[in-house]
């Protein structure tokens, strides 16, 4: 399974994001549209796939050279990882594993694709 996470600057000011996941022959696409929380620092997001339904993504860690984010929704149950690579270092996800627990998140409730 290949799971990828497009985000694009609109016209408008927002962000178009496309989420894809190719399972097998299997395509599946999820279209949204994301809006900068003011003051924020271009660190969180209010995101929409099904309007006029939003969720917050807020960015908790960032490297430096942008090859991953760790991503969390503010009541502390849902986040993710997002990569440049397709696989991280064990040490790498380890160590963004500790940070998220940190924070409130569980360990459990990261969803990762299976390398099929």
């Amino acid at each position: 399974m290949t799971v990828t996470a497009e985000y694009a600057l609109r016209a408008d000011g927002g962000v178009s994001v496309l989420n894809t996941c190719h399972k097998q022959s299997k395509k599946v696409e999820a279209k949204g549209i994301a809006q900068v929380v003011e003051n924020s620092n271009n660190s969180k997001l209010r995101v929409s796939f099904f309007r006029p339904f939003y969720g917050d993504y807020w960015i908790l860690d960032l490297a430096s050279d942008y090859s991953w984010v760790l991503i969390g929704e503010p009541a502390g149950k849902y986040f993710w990882i997002l990569a440049r690579d397709k696989k991280l270092s064990p040490e790498l996800e380890e160590s963004l594993l500790v940070k998220a627990e940190k924070m409130g998140y569980l360990r459990k409730d990261l969803v990762k694709p299976s390398n099929h």
